[in-house]
């Protein structure tokens, strides 16, 4: 995979795919933005193309507008935020690969920043008709001379600026791309041992793959959050109104005896902290695992689990953590995120950020991101990565 060092970019216009796909929330004068992290992961190398004299075409994607334009998802507060963060004017190019688009690209001098209005607001992005993504994809190389990959939370999906258009153009990783196709390919080959890995959301179903996966792979697999009560509920323990997805409990059954099999240690919660009620005022109380009243519902891992979790954590030479160990967003259930995040900083472990709520949990509780080895832009990137699927947008990098 080439990295922006292999490219020629000096006085070229390069089209820089990103994940600026941010949260937003109303304000006072539109839309604001609540958490920048994606915007800033992409500015290391947007700051080396500007440094180089690079012209600059931007193309994100934010929400999912289903090819329709929608005022809600415009990118219009991300140029704003990217300019700030850039020290330039950021242009909008509210038509995407339309006349007023090609001519701000053509118009484009060294050092000078285009972002394209949303991208999914053009069907043909997500289209599965590959002539259809094709199209978009040559109106989009028709505005550049080369391509940058700098979207990782997009490169495990088949659309038109992500796969096709890397087709078209002399190619490479941006930094960020680079860095995480780096850390995961390396959790994949040879991790430092004990390899730890933290499972935490609310479905089991979304980590299927990656739990498979893994059972071989890891020495300790540490399951919290809503997923944990179906493996709780797979012990035969009742979880009260807590979040179950019975039609999965025999495919847990199957992992315990998996991992059984292959001397991994999966540890699941000892305790919980229950509720009376969904919200940060509800009734709550710390009961052991096999204990869940009736009428009450899990919302995070107790502090005896926390513990245990951070005992397997200081001892790790790797941890790879996915998904909160509980409702971190509400006060009341966001010690064990906040635990074993912490466990992860205080250990000499190589710790890893699998993107996604762990993430934004991170910056939520106001916790150094610097003291974690790498954290991850893609959530579902980095769980494909983990499932050791062959990812399309880092695959056409490589001229495969």
């Amino acid at each position: 995979m080439k990295s922006l060092d292999d490219l020629e970019v000096a006085g070229r216009t390069v089209l820089v795919r990103t994940d600026f796909n941010v949260p937003l929330a109303d304000g006072v004068n539109g839309k604001v933005i609540t958490d920048d992290g994606r915007i800033k992961a992409a500015i290391p190398t947007l700051m080396y193309l500007r440094e180089q004299g690079a012209k600059i075409v931007v193309v994100a994607h934010l929400g999912r507008p289903k090819g329709e334009a929608v005022a809600g998802l415009s990118l219009a507060p991300v140029a704003v935020r990217l300019g700030e963060l850039l020290g330039t004017p950021v242009v909008l190019g509210a038509d995407i690969t339309g006349p007023q688009a090609t001519v701000a690209a053509a118009n484009l001098q060294p050092g000078e920043v285009l972002l394209l209005e949303n991208i999914r607001f053009d069907a043909r992005e997500t289209s599965k008709i590959v002539a259809e993504r094709a199209a978009l994809a040559s109106e989009l190389a028709s505005l550049a001379d080369v391509y940058v990959s700098e979207g990782f939370g997009v490169v495990h999906r088949e659309q038109a600026s992500v796969t096709d258009v890397a087709k078209l153009l002399p190619n490479a990783a941006g930094r960020l791309v680079h860095k995480e196709a780096s850390v995961f390919g390396a959790l994949l080959a040879e991790p430092a041992r004990p390899y730890v890995v933290i499972l935490g959301g609310s479905k089991v179903s979304d980590k299927l793959g990656v739990i498979g996966n893994l059972i071989g792979r890891v020495d300790r697999l540490l399951i919290g959050g809503g997923m944990a009560f179906t493996f709780l509920a797979a012990l035969g323990h009742g979880v009260g109104d807590s979040l179950l997805e019975a039609d999965q409990i025999s495919t847990v059954q199957g992992f315990i005896e998996q991992a059984k099999a292959a001397g991994v240690e999966l540890m699941i919660p000892v305790d919980v902290v229950v509720a009376d009620d969904f919200s940060a005022t509800a009734n709550t109380q710390v009961v052991a695992a096999d204990k869940i009243p009736d009428g009450w519902k899990g919302l995070d891992i107790g502090p005896g689990t926390t513990a245990l979790f951070a005992s397997r954590i200081a001892e790790a030479g790797t941890v790879v953590w996915n998904g909160p160990m509980g409702v971190f967003e509400m006060a009341p259930f966001a010690g064990g995120t906040r635990g074993v995040a912490e466990a992860m900083i205080a250990s000499n472990a190589m710790t890893v950020v699998g993107g996604g709520d762990s993430a934004a949990a991170i910056r939520l509780l106001h916790l150094d991101e610097a003291a974690f080895s790498h954290i991850s832009t893609g959530g579902g990137a980095s769980l494909e990565f983990l499932e050791g699927k062959e990812l399309p947008g880092l695959t056409v990098l490589e001229g495969k």
